[in-house]
């Protein structure tokens, strides 16, 4: 008898044997090669990352949390699930110095820590790399007032912060010990942890004045760094502050960190239309200055700001393999148990259950990372809406993959799979020639063995406000609901005849969503 498990219908089920195991020796690490590339240690292939920014541990997000009384450990396991379900690979955090240092630069053991720890515990877990960016050098406030730590920061102006002597020299400490701190849940220091791929120093610096104390700052920190034991790649931001820009290729890092947000930010309101021809290139106009060839280039930080389209990431992932980015890191993912608001960032928006399409979207971005060649190059728009095994298009608000064991769409979608039989995973949102269904929520479908797929299926998200408009915790803008949907699934491996068995036990699976299943004719 051919099976479908179903796996998945409560929103805040996971399933711990998808986790990936976790290799106890020999884990293999990122080094930047002579001509800039980032490579494995074990095979000396390209790394290529795609992944997301998520901020748990400090902030707004640990204060709301913490104001809707949800355990927060509990929440970052809810969350990496999905970023493995997704098919992540990669994690960004810019972390909030201010929350976790006092004024003299060193470091405090406090639940800030201990959460980032935690986090980072449960990423290795599901075989996630972590870009590190040691320091945010501003406040812990947005989208409320900062809440004065007295932490080194908050004595220094943001431009100040990287010329004054003082200043500098609590960063040489903090960074130190950064370095040097052992993660209790993990066993590892950071700076010998093989999932942390690199650091970068700190978050969108500020700096004015002479070209050579921008030069004698990064010098100072790199040589900490080097000094307390790190062997890792050392990066630094220059998408700011261009008429430094010389000073960032001269010091001794080995990549650089960019960010794109084409459409803009915090519009205050929902944005429409069509904006593939605004994402079909990335230029870099300092490409030709010297040393810029030899260093590995990272997107710390990119999205398609204020709106819920899910045509966009596949297509800026395209460009930016396209521009030689190995690293890719969307800004920012929502914790699903504040998600129902977006308060965390009003003009960002993504999370699996909330934002069910644009999420499988980025699933679809992440395939385009991992399997678009770095430095191929794409005709313009609209030329360029099909490449690989992937599609984008506006009028339908859709992205498709369509390879030979994976078919991926965001929305409904008339294109059939290139070969039904040899599938292996299914994810979608709407219907298609291979499912077919009535709900709001996302589903995967995962071949386990001949006859034998596991279901997952997402709770109905239905948008009630604009999600972009002044957030607030006790304003809902999308809603979550358990009903009933059908879903029809022609699958030619399930044959004419298929049982379905609940990994949730049926009472649980009442209570969450009741589901009709029947076979139909192979594609």
């Amino acid at each position: 008898m051919r099976v479908i498990i179903l796996c998945c219908f409560a929103l805040l089920g996971y399933v711990n044997s998808y986790a990936q195991s976790k290799a106890i020796k020999k884990v293999p690490t990122v080094f930047v090669d002579r001509e800039g590339v980032m490579r494995w240690s074990d095979s000396k292939a390209e790394a290529s990352f795609y992944g997301v920014n998520y901020t748990v541990p400090f902030a707004h997000a640990f204060r709301a949390l913490h104001d809707k009384g949800i355990d927060r450990k509990r929440a970052i396991d809810r969350d990496v699930y999905h970023f493995a379900r997704l098919g992540y690979n990669a994690y960004r955090i810019h972390i909030w110095d201010v929350e976790i240092s006092d004024k003299n630069g060193n470091l405090i053991s406090n639940e800030h820590l201990d959460l980032l720890d935690y986090l980072l515990f449960k990423l290795q877990e599901r075989g996630i790399r972590i870009l590190i960016t040691g320091m945010t050098n501003f406040g812990n406030g947005y989208p409320e007032r900062n809440i004065n730590t007295d932490a080194f920061t908050y004595h220094y102006d943001k431009c100040e912060v990287h010329a004054n002597p003082q200043a500098i020299a609590a960063q040489e400490k903090y960074i130190t010990q950064l370095l040097h701190h052992v993660n209790p849940y993990t066993g590892n220091a950071y700076q010998t942890d093989p999932y942390i791929i690199g650091f970068e120093i700190n978050n969108e610096p500020c700096h004015t004045g002479a070209i050579q104390t921008t030069s004698d700052y990064i010098g100072r920190m790199v040589n900490a760094m080097k000094k307390s034991g790190n062997k890792k790649p050392i990066f630094y931001n220059v998408s700011h502050n261009m008429e430094h820009v010389k000073a960032y290729f001269d010091a001794d890092i080995q990549g650089t960190t960019y960010q794109w947000y084409p459409v803009g930010l915090v519009a205050g309101r929902e944005r429409q239309g069509n904006f593939l021809p605004y994402i079909d290139q990335y230029d870099i106009p300092f490409s030709n200055l010297k040393g810029f060839a030899n260093k590995a280039k990272a997107v710390y930080e990119y999205d398609p700001a204020d709106n819920l389209y899910s045509y966009m990431h596949p297509a800026m992932s395209r460009t930016f393999r396209s521009a030689g980015f190995q690293w890719i890191t969307q800004f920012a993912y929502d914790p699903m148990d504040i998600a129902a608001y977006n308060t965390e960032y009003q003009t960002h928006y993504l999370n699996l259950a909330y934002t069910p399409a644009k999420a499988l979207s980025t699933m679809i971005a992440a395939e385009v990372a991992y399997t678009i060649p770095r430095n191929k190059k794409f005709e313009h728009y609209p030329q360029d809406t099909l490449f690989g095994d992937f599609s984008v298009s506006y009028e339908q608000d859709l992205s498709v993959m369509n390879a030979q064991d994976k078919y991926f769409y965001t929305n409904n979608t008339t294109v059939r799979p290139l070969n039904p039989t040899k599938l292996q995973h299914v994810a979608g949102h709407g219907s298609s020639p291979v499912v077919e269904y009535g709900g709001s929520g996302a589903y995967f479908l995962d071949r386990l063995e001949d006859g034998l797929w596991r279901l997952e299926v997402m709770p109905d998200a239905e948008k009630i406000a604009d999600p972009f408009a002044k957030p607030s915790l006790d304003r809902e803008v999308v809603h979550i609901l358990y009903r009933s949907q059908r879903i029809d699934i022609r699958i030619p491996d399930l044959g004419d005849l298929f049982t379905v068995r609940s990994l949730l036990g049926k009472n649980d699976t009442d209570e969450a969503i009741s589901v009709a299943i029947r076979r139909q004719s192979s594609p």
